[in-house]
């Protein structure tokens, strides 16, 4: 059964660009052109994925995606105009997977949702057959089966790319990782501009979410013009 992916959008030029170039990749598209039937749609309908335009005339992205995010766990590609960095970790904050900046690239879109449905996919099989994995490093632990996370014995409440960079830091602890090692790992795919900055913006929301644990301790340096690592 092909996954179904909700596209909100006002501009129904994108929403149409959207829809091709999804729908020749197999997938089952629904579109909603505000926030009210938007959330109508996500109340009655299963879907794999969702891509929210952050300026709707009725309700804003921000918004929508918080109310997914009380329900549902599916992955959230926000869309915006804006290049504001807020905005992107406004994003990432509430709920949000990823982001895209329009104008974008189809071919870089099509890479993300499938990325993002790859790793929802992973995440969410069952492992009854496989060990159970622990990652225990200077008070954090990560139970990289049920996805939650401790830092100093308190809960630390992170989202599906977050967890992903602190694992994958982790693996490599004592060693720097590039922004685009990280991006690969996580995305399986290259960096499609030199100016993306994802890896950034959720680096910095993650270092917010354990500073409050740390007492002014960094977990997670940066090593400039390189990466970054943890001790």
């Amino acid at each position: 059964m092909a996954e179904k992916i909700l596209v909100v959008d006002d501009e129904k030029d994108i929403t149409e660009l959207i829809n091709y170039f999804l729908s020749k990749e197999g997938y089952d598209i629904i579109c909603a052109y505000n926030a009210t039937d938007a959330l109508k749609l996500i109340n009655s309908t299963p879907f794999d994925l969702a891509i929210l335009d952050i300026m709707l005339p009725d309700e804003s992205g921000f918004s929508l995606c918080k109310k997914i995010r009380e329900r549902f766990q599916y992955p959230v590609i926000m869309l915006t105009a804006k290049v504001d960095a807020i905005d992107k970790v406004t994003g990432l904050t509430i709920g949000a997977d990823d982001y895209i900046t329009k104008p974008f690239l189809p071919l870089e879109l099509v890479a993300r949702v499938k990325a993002q449905l790859r790793r929802y996919k992973e995440y969410n099989t069952p492992t009854d057959n496989a060990p159970h994995k622990t990652i225990i490093h200077s008070g954090l632990i990560m139970d990289l089966d049920t996805q939650e996370c401790t830092l100093g014995e308190k809960p630390l409440s992170l989202t599906r790319t977050e967890f992903a960079i602190l694992r994958i830091l982790c693996e490599h602890k004592g060693s720097v990782v590039s922004a685009e090692t990280l991006f690969k790992e996580i995305w399986g795919e290259e960096y499609f501009n030199k100016n993306n900055n994802t890896i950034a913006v959720h680096i910095r929301r993650l270092r917010e979410k354990m500073n409050i644990h740390l007492e002014g301790r960094d977990f997670i340096k940066t090593v400039w013009g390189r990466g970054y690592k943890i001790d």
